[in-house]
């Protein structure tokens, strides 16, 4: 998203043909129109819960855990510095350039 913009606002258009057992998401994306759209197509959202809610919600914590290896794969992705600058022009490039180190980390 650019600038100021949350994240939050795009969510809907990211996830709108996804198909998944599992949302991981952090704090930043605890909203109940979220939750809610999410459960309605069978999607279980792991989410914790923002500190200022007057109703904390549950989440499975233990499937928590598992998000931190996500960002880390994310993480080694962007020591390349083409990927974390996203030079390639084309989506199309963009796919072959990722395809490359992460096959590398994929066979370490």
């Amino acid at each position: 998203m650019p600038g100021q913009v949350h994240d939050l606002r795009e969510t809907d258009t990211l996830i709108r043909n996804l198909t998944a057992g599992h949302l991981l998401a952090d704090r930043a994306f605890d909203a109940d129109g979220l939750r809610n759209d999410l459960t309605d197509r069978g999607i279980t959202p792991i989410i914790p819960p923002k500190s200022n809610r007057k109703f904390p919600t549950e989440f499975d914590k233990e499937t928590y855990k598992w998000r931190h290896l996500i960002e880390n794969y994310f993480g080694k992705l962007k020591e390349n510095r083409g990927i974390a600058m996203r030079l390639c022009k084309t989506d199309q490039s963009f796919t072959a350039f990722i395809s490359i180190p992460a096959t590398i980390i994929q066979t370490r």
